[in-house]
């Protein structure tokens, strides 16, 4: 269904009524907490369902939840989150750039957040496009692996009560955005802070240290990738799997990425890597694994905006 046609007959629907609106057009939702944006679920968006029965019984238990939306092939919704958070917020200028740039247009729907910002709704990209954040741009893509609060959900801001709301549709016929372009036109060069000024030395230990230190000085909006390359950069120093998620799970979770997108960034370098990387130790074969704190942190998923 066209992001438009969803969302124009919600105005003045209660939550509940709007998650059986989704539900019916096929869009699966899940009952995220009243007034917030965390699921209630204990898998998060991995549990929405489009099933009438399962979004009945839902708002049946929670009247007042808010409503999520898993973004990408799940849903088949892209949407682009653009922020307005600080004194001097970046969000709407890389709006503006990334539109006369032409990596913007296609949107299907534009809905004002409760704190003023922007989601941009698009339909989904043939292929699997991640989500992803940019920090230093205040303007994030929300594809697989992450989700959206739809409206009519409410967020409370500054103490009040405020609604997601649709502003405008288009016109124009809709088109996915190139998550990839779009990034790479933000953050032409996200990783490239990092410099050491001289080959490593030391021991293997010292060269992941170095690693984990530099992670930890990543924006939240790079620290997924920055996890990925600095489990790269072990690759290239010969540190097998288990090392390497010793050395950088921990500080991975301490600056706040899920545990499980912590496992499967660093499984995805070294799945992906050279073939000699494959000779290495596998998860099963580990004697000291990293493991996620007890209960792990309080989100789940790519925390939507």
């Amino acid at each position: 269904m066209i992001a438009a046609q969803l969302l124009v007959p919600i105005a003045g629907m209660a939550l509940e009524e709007a998650a059986l609106h989704y539900a019916i057009a096929r869009v699966p939702v899940f009952p995220c907490v009243p007034g917030g944006k965390r699921p209630l679920l204990d898998h998060g968006f991995h549990e929405a369902s489009a099933d009438v029965e399962d979004v009945t019984r839902w708002w049946r238990r929670w009247p007042t939840a808010n409503i999520g939306i898993p973004t990408g092939p799940a849903s088949g919704l892209e949407v682009v989150d653009v922020d307005v958070k600080g004194a001097e917020p970046r969000g709407p200028a890389s709006w503006q750039r990334a539109t006369r740039a032409g990596l913007l247009i296609g949107w299907a729907a534009h809905v004002v957040t409760p704190s003023g910002g922007l989601h941009a709704y698009h339909p989904a990209a043939e292929g699997e496009q991640r989500s992803w954040a940019s920090g230093n741009a205040q303007l994030d893509f929300r594809g697989s692996g992450g989700y959206v609060v739809a409206p009519p959900s409410r967020i409370v801001v500054d103490g009040r009560a405020a609604v997601y709301r649709l502003l405008e549709v288009s016109s124009e016929a809709a088109a996915p955005v190139d998550a990839a372009r779009l990034r790479d036109f933000l953050d032409p060069h996200p990783l490239r802070t990092f410099n050491p000024g001289r080959p490593f030395q030391g021991t293997v230990q010292e060269r992941a240290e170095r690693l984990a230190k530099w992670l930890h000085r990543q924006s939240e909006g790079q620290r997924n990738q920055g996890l990925f390359w600095a489990s790269c950069r072990l690759i290239d120093e010969g540190v097998d799997y288990q090392d390497a998620l010793q050395a950088l799970g921990p500080v991975a979770e301490e600056i706040g990425l899920p545990p499980r997108e912590i496992l499967r960034t660093i499984q995805s370098a070294y799945r992906t890597s050279e073939p000699a990387a494959t000779a290495r130790p596998s998860v099963e074969r580990s004697s000291r694994p990293w493991s996620p704190r007890s209960g792990g942190p309080p989100h789940r998923g790519q925390a939507p905006a």
